[in-house]
């Protein structure tokens, strides 16, 4: 299970009841953001507020790009817990707190575990509180959730997503969002049957959760990592994040002190192409609140569970673990006629410079802040850095950078503080062992685009 205190590792696990053992259970951490309309600025939280504040958030960065248009960026968390699995919060005041705390968009994604079946509530109603952090949501706490999403839903204010979180103790956990039903471990306890129900129309007989979209949670955590990142090509629509930002963690270099490549590089290797999250994970009653854990922008179209679907579904967002920080990114071919493409998104390239432009900004207490920018491509182990980049935050960064497709296929810029250190450092004298502060979603290199 996902433990509450942040930055904590090895997260610990309480014991399970008689008659069930670790392996039969999955724990998790998933996340809510819900917010405040749009307007000109963006809600930063206030120190000491709590759930249901009515006090004005501090100001953050405006809502529109300067380098692109048609999107407004809204502020999310994709992955929180309640006491419908092992939270500490009551599910119904999640949204509120928030919606509160100056989130736009938030979901909700309690432990899918062993309960999706006929005796779940039964069970949850005579066994001990502890089991519910075990077992996971049944069928009449999804049927809740989703009561209390669209409860707290409202369009162009705030937008409230029921999700969940498949949660193999040793495989890892996948968040799910926008689907009709949900499924367990018992279920489909290995990656390949979860995709496959991914891919799977809703039946009379066999629910499924096409039309639903995915992502890696807190990736490298459990020691199978979703089976070494298993693979399957139609799957990969349905799978659009990989959470980067997790409470108060780094993830790039996780696992590497214990010989294991980094999870961006081992997840994009083998076929997915995720946008890049951060999540709060939250597992206390504050949501939304806490400064330092992981959140994501997204630049919607429109403000509605619609519109964040379509902007996750086209990687259009980026993770932070700074409220109020707006990111937004470019990247232009200057061989392939001019070709731009936003974060996220194919880029048609094959050799040569390419332009980027990075719009960065919170409040003005960060114009003149000494920032880096680091251009991360494919490694055998780490990301290689293709070049870093020295910036105060204000205008508008513009710099080229020659790259190449035969040298993998994909580009990611991470934005780092070069002052403070990386809590989670990969080799020795690394670029990345600084302080991240945000990561934009890849583009993914096509030359045939």
């Amino acid at each position: 299970m996902c433990d509450d205190s942040p930055g904590s590792r090895p997260h610990t696990h309480p014991e399970p009841p008689p008659g069930l053992s670790r392996r039969a259970v999955a724990a998790a951490g998933p996340g809510l953001l819900i917010a405040s309309a749009l307007g000109g600025s963006t809600g930063a939280i206030a120190p000491g507020a709590a759930w249901g504040s009515t006090g004005k958030p501090r100001i953050g960065a405006a809502r529109r790009s300067r380098i692109t248009k048609g999107t407004v960026l809204m502020h999310a968390d994709m992955h929180n817990h309640t006491l419908l699995s092992d939270g500490d919060g009551k599910p119904a005041r999640a949204f509120a707190s928030m919606r509160s705390a100056g989130l736009d968009v938030a979901a909700l994604t309690d432990h899918a575990t062993l309960s999706d079946n006929l005796l779940g509530d039964v069970l949850a109603g005579i066994l001990p509180a502890e089991y519910k952090g075990l077992a996971g949501i049944t069928q009449g706490d999804w049927a809740r959730t989703g009561r209390l999403a669209d409860a707290a839903n409202k369009d162009g204010r705030f937008t409230a997503i029921r999700g969940f979180e498949w949660s193999e103790p040793l495989i890892g956990h996948v968040n799910v969002w926008f689907t009709e039903h949900y499924i367990d471990v018992l279920q489909a306890g290995l990656m390949e049957p979860l995709l496959t129900w991914l891919r799977r129309e809703p039946g009379l007989v066999l629910d499924g959760g096409r039309g639903g979209l995915a992502g890696f949670n807190h990736p490298g955590r459990e020691p199978g990592r979703f089976q070494e990142f298993t693979f399957d090509p139609r799957a990969r629509k349905h799978v659009v994040s990989l959470e980067l930002f997790n409470r108060g963690d780094d993830y790039l270099f996780e696992g590497y002190a214990d010989g294991l490549s980094s999870p961006l590089v081992a997840c994009l290797a083998a076929g997915w192409t995720p946008g890049i999250l951060g999540v709060t994970d939250e597992h206390g009653s504050d949501w939304g609140f806490p400064e330092g854990k992981g959140r994501t922008g997204m630049w919607v179209k429109e403000h509605s569970r619609a519109g964040v679907k379509e902007a996750m579904r086209k990687r259009r967002f980026f993770a932070t673990r700074t409220s109020g920080l707006r990111v937004d990114a470019t990247a232009t071919s200057l061989r392939s006629h001019g070709r731009t493409a936003r974060m996220g998104r194919p880029l048609r390239h094959r050799r040569g410079p390419v332009r980027f432009r990075l719009d960065l900004a919170r409040d003005r207490s960060w114009i003149g802040r000494d920032l880096e920018v680091q251009v991360l491509r494919p490694g055998n182990d780490v990301p290689e850095v293709a070049d870093v980049i020295p910036f105060k935050v204000g205008p508008v960064v513009d710099f080229t950078v020659p790259i190449r497709y035969g040298q993998g296929e994909w580009i990611c810029l991470r934005i780092a503080d070069p002052a403070e250190p990386n809590a989670s450092p990969g080799p020795d004298g690394h670029p990345c062992n600084n302080l991240g502060i945000a990561y934009t979603s890849p583009w993914y290199l096509n030359p045939e685009v």
